[in-house]
């Protein structure tokens, strides 16, 4: 018979593929941090779409006169996967060339094989990795904004969307939403709580007073991670230092720690809550969320009533974008597209 010894060095040798298998639900992967180069490979590129917006009428075009050209939406695509409803999108865009731009920032550990299609050839900007609920995701948004103002500074608008994320109305009913009567001041929609019942969780997640003094508790806000911004406000974002400081830090208390959902309402909050609408453009629904992710839609529940449901909204804009929807939801949305979600 075998002996005590070498049965349980057996039985480790046997347990090791095991524990590979199942390391990742025991130990939780550590968040991405992020280095000293990122960091200075993204002020390096801040600077420069600061610098080349001086002189743009302060970061803005004019407005004024009939020979400029027309302003322009910025599509930020931040993803991790493949753009499975680039169909849909090519669909959306088609025919509105001079009034848009696409960026995507593509996870660069994730094997992403690029939308065929003109529409979406070459628009992938220079990335880094991104993690959920950590900072990765401030610094990936602040930089597709900062190669869109760097890129044509007919860029006006912002918009962040994930490879999650379909739009619910025609490009020409979006772009006429954004542009028609806010002239010649316009407004950000970007989504800022306060009052949350779980405010304080996630104000002291790094620490009872780790965000002092730049951040006391009341000014601390939340909201959606996705938004529309200004062009002015993007210019905000990418020139900011302060904050960042505070919002890059690491999180003790990890359960609680969504800084993606924190930076953007509370930076903006704090420095022009006036020229912000305070809702968001993108409905989400958190009614039957798991594990922190919104509900997700299927195939079988794809259809004009959906549609309409989703553009309701208590502000006075419709909402302009949806989310969460698996990849198989492609075919039943482009069944309806044309008949529906662009027939505005």
């Amino acid at each position: 018979m075998f002996n005590t010894p070498f049965v349980i060095s057996f039985a480790l040798l046997l347990s090791f593929p095991l524990l590979f298998l199942f390391a990742p639900q025991i130990f939780p992967p550590k968040h991405i941090e992020i280095s000293i180069p990122d960091e200075l490979d993204d002020l390096a590129l801040f600077r420069r779409a600061t610098l080349a917006s001086i002189g743009v009428n302060g970061g803005a075009i004019s407005r004024l006169g009939t020979t400029n050209p027309r302003m322009k939406i910025a599509f930020l695509f931040l993803t991790n996967t493949d753009l499975h409803f680039a169909p849909l999108w090519d669909r959306f865009f088609a025919n509105h060339d001079d009034l848009f731009n696409i960026y995507i920032h593509a996870d660069p550990s994730s094997k992403i094989t690029p939308p065929s299609g003109r529409i979406f050839k070459g628009r992938f900007i220079a990335s880094k990795r991104t993690q959920r609920a950590s900072p990765t995701l401030i610094s990936a948004a602040r930089r597709l904004m900062a190669t869109a103002l760097l890129d044509d500074p007919l860029n006006s608008y912002f918009a962040l969307v994930s490879q999650h994320c379909i739009p619910l109305h025609s490009f020409n009913f979006i772009y006429n939403s954004l542009f028609r009567s806010q002239f010649p001041e316009y407004r950000s929609f970007i989504q800022i709580l306060s009052n949350e019942s779980y405010m304080w969780d996630r104000y002291v997640a790094r620490g009872e007073s780790a965000m002092l003094p730049e951040v006391p508790f009341d000014r601390f806000r939340f909201g959606s991670q996705f938004f529309v911004l200004t062009r002015r406000h993007a210019l905000v974002v990418i020139r900011d230092r302060r904050l960042w400081r505070k919002f890059r830090m690491t999180c003790l208390n990890e359960d609680s720690c969504y800084p993606e959902e924190h930076y953007f309402p509370t930076l903006l909050s704090m420095e022009d809550p006036q020229g912000c609408t305070q809702y968001t453009l993108t409905r989400v629904n958190w009614t039957e969320s798991v594990d922190g992710h919104p509900r997700t839609y299927f195939p079988a529940e794809i259809s004009s009533e959906l549609i309409y449901k989703l553009r309701e909204s208590n502000s006075t804009y419709s909402h302009m974008f949806a989310r969460k929807f698996s990849p198989d939801c492609l075919k039943p949305l482009m069944d309806i597209a044309d008949k529906v979600i662009f027939r505005d």
